[in-house]
């Protein structure tokens, strides 16, 4: 068999663009080497206008969605219940108005319609694929009010839906932040499934679960994060620039991220993915 036949497909995607300047630099960069497959922007983020333009440049090397985002910055628009001083909740109080209030759901499936346009007003087309920065999409509660947001948009726009879960034998395999992955995955069950009746292809199979701690070897982990692949298997990254102080001042995950970009670019990752028999693929091959 051709060698190129027999590689694996593997979703590469990069989350958080739009955050900071220094993220969305650093990941315009890996695009641009073909280094990724994809990246979710957060577009309640004031960046995300001036970087928009730059990413739809670059729209035939990589697909470009939306990170939804429940937690960082400020909402698009008014959520008196649960963001009443106009700066978006904890996670954990996102999630308990999402299961318990449904004023708070209501607005919930409103500020992820406004993120969605807002990507679409800036890059020019709807988005390829939808995602949760903290998976917060996948949150019990906070799933059906995706789902009501994305019907919003008529019964053409089927985005791929970033699909959370993985079995506990695949998370053990990746011995990678088992725990964490494990609580990931407990949060989204059945979430593909409720996407997949909705007609919303997702990803089967899930890794990238970090812990974010710069003392590791981010290349050992990356290749743990390509064994036990599902089918259609999703790696997320978070790669970003050093020195980000406006990162630092939004965000614990800091150290790290230079430490993903240097891997990302270098020859080390193009052996590795051959080492293990992948190659990048995009959301639009897999439809």
């Amino acid at each position: 068999m051709n060698e190129a036949h027999a590689l694996r497909p593997v979703l590469l995607v990069a989350d958080d663009f739009a955050f900071t300047d220094g993220v969305s630099a650093t990941i315009v960069d890996l695009i641009a080497k073909g280094r990724l497959s994809a990246t979710g922007a957060m577009t309640n983020r004031p960046h995300w206008a001036k970087w928009a333009p730059r990413l739809r440049e670059l729209a035939a090397e990589a697909d470009a969605g939306v990170h939804l985002n429940l937690t960082a910055g400020a909402p698009l628009g008014l959520m008196p219940k649960l963001a009443p001083g106009g700066t978006l909740p904890t996670l954990a109080a996102a999630a308990r108005g999402a299961m318990t209030d449904a004023a708070a759901r209501a607005e919930i499936a409103d500020e992820f319609t406004r993120q969605i346009e807002a990507f679409a007003r800036e890059y020019g087309a709807l988005p390829a694929f939808l995602d949760g920065h903290r998976h917060v999409h996948a949150l019990p509660g906070v799933r059906g009010a995706l789902f009501r947001a994305v019907e919003r948009f008529g019964k053409t726009f089927r985005p791929h839906l970033r699909d959370p879960f993985d079995t506990p034998g695949r998370i053990a395999a990746r011995g990678v932040a088992s725990t964490k992955a494990h609580a990931i995955a407990a949060l989204s069950v059945g979430f593909g499934r409720s996407a997949r009746r909705r007609g919303h292809p997702v990803n089967h199979g899930f890794a990238g679960v970090s812990p974010f701690d710069p003392s590791r070897d981010f290349r050992t982990d990356f290749c743990r994060f390509l064994a036990a692949p599902g089918r259609e298997h999703l790696i997320m990254v978070h790669p970003g620039a050093a020195d980000d102080a406006e990162l630092a001042a939004l965000d614990p995950v800091i150290a790290t991220r230079p430490l993903e970009a240097a891997y990302l670019a270098g020859d080390a990752f193009l052996d590795d993915l051959a080492e293990w028999g992948f190659t990048l693929a995009r959301f639009t091959d897999l439809s």
